[in-house]
């Protein structure tokens, strides 16, 4: 049947029985908008009243931040995962978050999408309010893979509270924590607010579990909305596997061994924190094999079913099991998803009875070696070196935008030595080598055995490399010593553009580099947000090569254009004017975008047109 006449979907014989008319018509006058599709791509198949109400797109479905619905889509149905984004509907439209999970229709692979709208109402404001409160970004070890996730009860009356975290110490070393705040809405999500501003606080000055925990315990005694809470909180040593823990209040996390035996880590109950001053805190040590995964999880994901505790625990280890023994499941890319995995298995079918959130930390099997590259400093060993370099820094975890930010640096430093280091004799020898500390400090060094060639008074678009190195990595250093060696440093992190898909609110704007005119063009569209920004900054130093070449910025497709993103093109627009030209940005007259940059005073900094 068509996704606008509106009736219900006959059973094979061509009738209903009462139970599945009833369920349709139900899901007719539901709130939230329903799509059921087929993989064809012909467009739904039915959709309830509320679903015909939204402006379709791309085979009949809506965008969400800018991005096609249909996208979400095709994710689901190839990966057979449920995919979710956030933002609002079309330019003008409602927040909203829009889920496709995969199913089965008339024996083929198909999806059903649910777009809930929040709007200005509550449900929205909770979940905004705990989005906004969790770790935009989690360290990036080379021993260690974390992956985090956070759903709200179906139920908005009982939804706000849970958190995760994890805090890189040194030395190899990070803290896990899992925790619940008493109570739900946005009070619940203010309380946990505070608890982990507080626990990151005192972990600063003494990071062991039995300090925290007792200071936090303090903490939660003298704050009415922070009595109550559980946490689990451990130190875990990425090199070693060693972990040291403590809990209040709180279930024990989950084992899965490399060979997939499951257990759970030993905790000696103790109340919540604040409900009793002054109650010991039993720590206790255990080590997490090469290979192993230990699961974090909130009470949401084992409390408030049916089901006898011993079979909720049972039930969340046979999920986590199911997740890891996926063919490829712990390749970097899809190991990004783990956490959402595991919390997408313990929904029961009529949603996630309490928030649930899921921090999973999985020790690598084996360790991953440095790249080393002995090449001859020519132009022509430069496309190789990007090509190995970028596979190397994807087997780290990178992102592309940090991904290719290295790569523009480490490509400017072999540049300069295949132009110049050997200049007017054969060419010699160049090698780069990249490696990772316990700490996911990257280091990539670029080594020749020629002579340094100091930048022009006046280079025009030329002799910039150190420039452009310098604003795509945290460090840059040259020594000369027999040749050159350039040293590029860099702080590895797990940036939203992957793990944290699933709660970004606006994650879907598209950047890339338009060279088919005089000058490079750098074109945008849909939302750009904090992590958008990023990717920006990115493009617009790469088509300026580093800001010495004359570039424009086309925002005339931005459907949100947030303060980072503000400051982002502040900065390339004094870049501009410190090497003598003028950033141009064409975005449209009495449209929000050019109202955001005219307020944010970039107009006399720019060429608004």
């Amino acid at each position: 049947m068509s996704a606008s006449s509106g009736s219900l979907p006959p059973a094979p014989d061509g009738t209903l029985d009462t139970g599945s008319a009833v369920l349709l018509a139900a899901l007719e006058s539901a709130p939230d908008a329903v799509f059921c599709l087929a993989s064809d791509g012909a467009g739904p198949l039915w959709a309830n009243a509320r679903a015909r109400a939204l402006d379709a797109g791309r085979n009949g479905l809506p965008e969400v931040a800018g991005r096609p619905v249909a996208d979400l889509v095709d994710i689901a149905i190839s990966t057979g995962r449920p995919e979710t984004a956030h933002g609002a509907l079309g330019v003008d439209g409602p927040l909203a978050t829009v889920t496709a999970r995969p199913m089965t229709v008339a024996g083929e692979p198909g999806a059903v999408v649910i777009v809930e709208e929040f709007g200005t109402d509550t449900a929205g404001n909770v979940h905004l309010a705990q989005l906004s409160l969790l770790p935009p970004s989690l360290p990036l070890l080379p021993d260690l893979r974390l992956s985090g996730s956070y759903h709200r009860a179906t139920d908005v009356s009982v939804a706000g509270g849970d958190w995760y975290d994890a805090v890189p110490l040194g030395k190899g070393r990070v803290a896990l924590v899992v925790g619940d705040a008493v109570g739900h809405g946005v009070p619940a999500a203010g309380a946990m607010s505070r608890l982990r501003g507080a626990m990151r606080s005192t972990l600063l000055r003494d990071p062991e579990p039995g300090a925290v925990l007792g200071a936090l315990d303090d903490f939660a005694a003298q704050m009415d909305d922070v009595e109550g809470a559980s946490i689990f909180y451990g130190v875990l040593d990425a090199a070693t596997g060693w972990l040291v823990y403590s809990a209040a209040g709180h279930p024990a996390p989950l084992v899965i061994g490399a060979d997939g035996d499951t257990s759970f880590l030993e905790v000696t109950p103790r109340p919540p924190l604040g409900s009793l001053p002054g109650a010991p805190t039993p720590v206790h040590e255990d080590r997490l094999p090469q290979g192993a995964t230990l699961v974090l999880f909130s009470n949401g994901a084992v409390l408030g079913t049916a089901d006898a505790p011993a079979e909720a625990l049972d039930r969340l280890g046979e999920v986590a099991r199911e997740v890891l023994a996926v063919p490829g499941a712990l390749d970097v890319e899809a190991g990004s998803g783990l956490a959402a995995a595991v919390a997408e298995g313990v929904r029961r079918p009529h949603g996630w009875l309490d928030d649930v959130a899921v921090l999973v930390a999985h020790r690598r099997a084996t360790p991953h070696e440095s790249l080393h590259l002995d090449l001859v400093a020519v132009p022509s060993a430069l496309p190789g070196v990007r090509r190995r370099l970028n596979a190397w820094l994807a087997g780290l975890g990178m992102g592309e935008q940090d991904r290719v930010g290295v790569m523009v640096a480490v490509g400017e430093a072999c540049a300069n030595a295949a132009e110049h280091a050997y200049r007017g004799a054969e060419p010699g020898p160049m090698s780069v080598t990249a490696k990772v500390d316990v700490d996911g400090m990257l280091t990539v060094t670029v080594q020749d055995q020629g002579t340094w060639r100091p930048p022009d008074r006046d280079p025009g678009d030329r002799g910039r490399g150190l420039l452009i190195m310098r604003q795509l990595v945290d460090g840059v250093t040259l020594e000369e010593d027999h040749g050159t060696t350039v040293t590029l440093s860099f702080r590895l992190r797990r940036t939203p553009d992957e793990e944290l898909d699933q709660y970004r609110v606006c994650d879907n704007a598209e950047v890339v580099v338009d060279r088919e005119g005089d000058r490079p063009v750098v074109r945008v569209s849909g939302a750009v947000d904090a992590p958008a920004a990023e990717q920006l900054r990115i493009r617009m130093l790469e088509a300026s090569h580093g800001g010495a070449a004359r570039m424009e910025l086309d925002l005339c497709r931005v459907s949100l254009f947030s303060s980072a993103a503000v400051r982002v093109v502040l900065a390339m627009a004094r870049i501009a004017r410190d090497e003598a030209w003028r950033l141009v940005v064409h975005a449209p007259e009495g449209g929000v975008t050019r109202h955001v940059l005219e307020i944010s005073g970039l107009n006399g900094l720019v060429d608004l047109r």
